[in-house]
């Protein structure tokens, strides 16, 4: 099954891609690889989830929503991906992400909170959504944003 058809069976509408926040593109092709800029959690409203992750820690967002913020960043990837190259079926395999967390002092779960965002991959591209991946807390975030990702994705370059 295809990455198109298979976000129709699991009823996943990508948003629209936001726009960037500063002087860069949302996308690079150089290749056969796209370099998805740093992406946030923007929810269908526009607002974005903010604060730092980690609640036992003092942190005003739990873990369970940074995952879903997570997964929210991964349908803006998605939708900056099928921008830059029309399909999202075109996708050979994601390659990289690099996930940064906005956590509490002490929170250190960070690979829990980016897997929001492969767990997403994996379910649209299969296997090939599983690639390498960084999962790290940052000091601080733009916009107070609790999570940040980019991604490294490789492209059929026939299609």
């Amino acid at each position: 099954m295809n990455a198109e058809s298979r976000l129709a069976e699991l009823g996943i509408e990508l948003p629209p891609p936001s726009p960037a926040a500063g002087m860069y593109v949302a996308a690079v092709r150089t290749g056969n690889l796209v370099f998805l800029s740093g992406a946030g959690p923007t929810r269908p409203d526009g607002s974005n989830v903010v604060g730092k992750v980690g609640l036992d820690e003092g942190g005003t967002v739990s873990i369970e929503d940074a995952r879903h913020a997570a997964r929210l960043t991964g349908l803006q990837l998605l939708a900056k991906l099928r921008d830059e190259i029309g399909s999202l079926d075109r996708v050979v395999r994601v390659v990289k992400l690099l996930g940064m967390v906005n956590p509490a002092p002490g929170f250190n779960r960070t690979p829990a909170v980016i897997d929001g965002c492969s767990e997403l991959f994996i379910e649209v591209f299969g296997e090939a959504g599983r690639g390498a991946r960084s999962a790290v807390g940052m000091a601080e975030l733009p916009f107070d944003i609790a999570v940040e990702i980019e991604a490294v994705v490789e492209i059929d370059p026939t299609t």
